[in-house]
């Protein structure tokens, strides 16, 4: 099995390298950013199955940056928002996880192995439902003669002027005019 490439983005040097080498121990290929701008141009530069990225670093918004532009990279990664000030609104802003620091490093790897498996799963049900030919139903082809039988039936309105007899009748009341 190939290993899963991972990007770690955190400001502070001794938990990058920490978390760096817990990763790379349990399987993991692993790449470090200190800042989101360093995280921004490594994402668009090469692909990652998981993003992990501290929330605040350089600014507050920096991790909501990080997790933007993973969110439009072109493969899709995982996004995991690593944060020692848990938030309500980490869906909202486009993660997939919230992981509190600190953490027992058999629960974290365990985490970040399930969190892998959903979204392998998300993205194989979203290529697949993609890839569905787009086919009428059976019970859609049944209904669809039946709804076109039916309109034929149904008499349909035509106006005075477009019959042969209107037509002539008038131009008959034209004539005597």
């Amino acid at each position: 099995m190939a290993k899963r490439r991972v990007l770690l983005v955190d400001d502070e040097v001794t938990v990058l390298l920490t978390l760096k080498a817990v990763l790379e121990i349990s399987g993991f290929d692993v790449d470090t950013a200190a800042s989101a701008r360093e995280a921004r141009s490594k994402i668009k530069l090469r692909e990652y199955q998981m993003v992990i990225t501290d929330m605040r670093m350089e600014s507050d918004a920096a991790g909501r940056e990080v997790i933007q532009a993973a969110r439009t990279a072109v493969y899709h990664p995982a996004v995991a928002l690593l944060t020692a000030f848990p938030d309500d609104d980490w869906a909202d802003i486009g993660a997939d996880k919230m992981l509190v620091k600190p953490m027992q490093t058999s629960i974290l790897i365990r985490q970040i192995e399930k969190l892998l498996d959903t979204h392998a799963a998300k993205l194989q049900r979203l290529a697949n439902s993609a890839a569905a030919p787009s086919t009428p139903s059976a019970s859609t082809r049944a209904v669809a003669p039946a709804k076109k039988s039916a309109a034929k039936r149904l008499p349909t309105k035509k106006s005075p002027a477009k019959t042969p007899v209107a037509r002539k009748k008038v131009a008959t009341k034209k004539r005597k005019r």
